[in-house]
């Protein structure tokens, strides 16, 4: 048709009425896609026939007259068929058929009076911090060497809970905790922010001057960064962490050391803090983990931390992302971790807000089962920060 002499007023009509018939078929074949739904659930037929639905994309792209519609053609099917897939989800959902991403036991409260409770570190680490302030003080708390050991702890049965830090606001993520989460197969079950608030401790009697080494967490060390390069003549030696280093330059009893590490650690171990605010980050956090052998979570849980590891194939992230868009989740943090053994395949930690008792929230996570490779819900729980 000649549209040369046709305004663009006439061409934006005629897109207004080919877009409204495109409604109206749309609906309609929701409606049938519903009827589709309902025959899946009385069969226990899968939502999705990958290989249907490819052969589907095919034949239509192939009806396109040029290249870039037959792209088009494609890539427009494919988001209407996702979205009739999400609706059968739905569907599948209200007639009551559950999956194992919802094995989840619902309580009012943690059991956490005279709780066994593990932390990596020493007595004065922030994870110690984190323990206190999240448990108090009514428990029966240890500490072990490493994040592993404290893994096996609660795997074990020999503690309920382990306190893990999985970020900081500087640092950024500590990789190996998502690695271990899945490895052990422990659930989150809570999260507690501290303020990282470091200062440099030193014998008592000893002042800045006299100090020739300082010992501290790698992170410890990076984060005050700046103070530290203002002493070039001091030596800067890592430790496991912060509060091991304020230990070190207790026993070793020299005022030549120092430690960046907590006031509360200098507390513990009677060393005196020989300078403050000496972080980068005035607003420096770290967020810790609580992680427990079962799979429960509080009436007031807020967030849902899940792992999907996905087909390396173009548009699988999209395509998890899409059943957190689609059912108006609002997403709160994405990380991916290389899955082991397998180069170039990744696993994608998500946390988005909402309770696993929410239709959105059920309606979401039965989509990415279905349609991952492998999907797991770690927790669901709240958040609690240390003003």
């Amino acid at each position: 048709m000649e549209t040369q002499n046709i305004s663009l007023k006439e061409l934006r009509e005629r897109i207004d009425g080919i877009d409204d018939r495109m409604v109206q078929l749309f609906e309609e074949r929701m409606a049938i896609s519903e009827k589709v739904a309902e025959y899946k659930i009385r069969t226990g037929m899968q939502v999705l026939d990958p290989k249907r639905e490819q052969e589907k994309l095919k034949t239509l792209s192939e009806k396109a007259h040029t290249e870039f519609n037959a792209l088009g053609t494609a890539e427009l099917f494919r988001q209407i068929m996702a979205i009739s897939r999400k609706r059968q989800y739905q569907l599948l959902g209200d007639s009551g058929r559950e999956d194992a991403p919802f094995a989840y036991r619902m309580v009012d409260h943690l059991s956490l009076r005279n709780a066994r409770v593990v932390f990596q570190g020493v007595e004065g680490a922030y994870s110690y911090a984190a323990m206190r302030e999240y448990f108090g003080d009514d428990i029966e708390s240890c500490h072990v060497g490493t994040w592993r050991d404290a893994m096996q702890y609660v795997k074990d049965g020999k503690a309920d809970y382990a306190v893990l830090p999985i970020e900081n606001s500087t640092a950024g993520i500590v990789a190996d905790i998502y690695d271990l989460l899945m490895e052990f197969g422990l659930f989150i079950v809570g999260e507690q922010i501290i303020r990282v608030e470091h200062v440099l401790l030193g014998m008592p009697g000893a002042s800045a001057s006299d100090i020739k080494t300082v010992y501290s967490h790698p992170q410890g060390l990076m984060q005050c960064r700046d103070y530290l390069e203002k002493h070039p003549e001091w030596t800067c030696i890592p430790e496991a962490n912060t509060a091991g280093a304020a230990k070190k330059v207790r026993d070793d009893g020299d005022i030549s050391q120092a430690a960046v590490a907590s006031r509360e650690a200098g507390r513990v171990y009677s060393l005196s803090v020989l300078a403050e605010n000496i972080c980068e980050n005035k607003k420096n956090e770290t967020r810790f983990i609580i992680v427990s052998r079962s799979p429960v979570f509080e009436e007031k849980a807020s967030i849902v931390s899940i792992c999907s590891e996905l087909p390396h194939e173009s548009g699988s992230l999209y395509s998890m992302l899409s059943h957190i868009i689609y059912n108006g989740l609002n997403m709160t943090r994405i990380e991916s971790r290389p899955v082991p053994g397998k180069n170039w395949e990744y696993r994608f930690f998500v946390d988005f807000e909402g309770n696993i008792r929410d239709s959105a929230v059920k309606n979401a996570l039965r989509g990415l089962s279905a349609e991952t490779l492998k999907m797991r819900v770690l927790g669901n729980y709240t958040v609690q920060s240390t003003e």
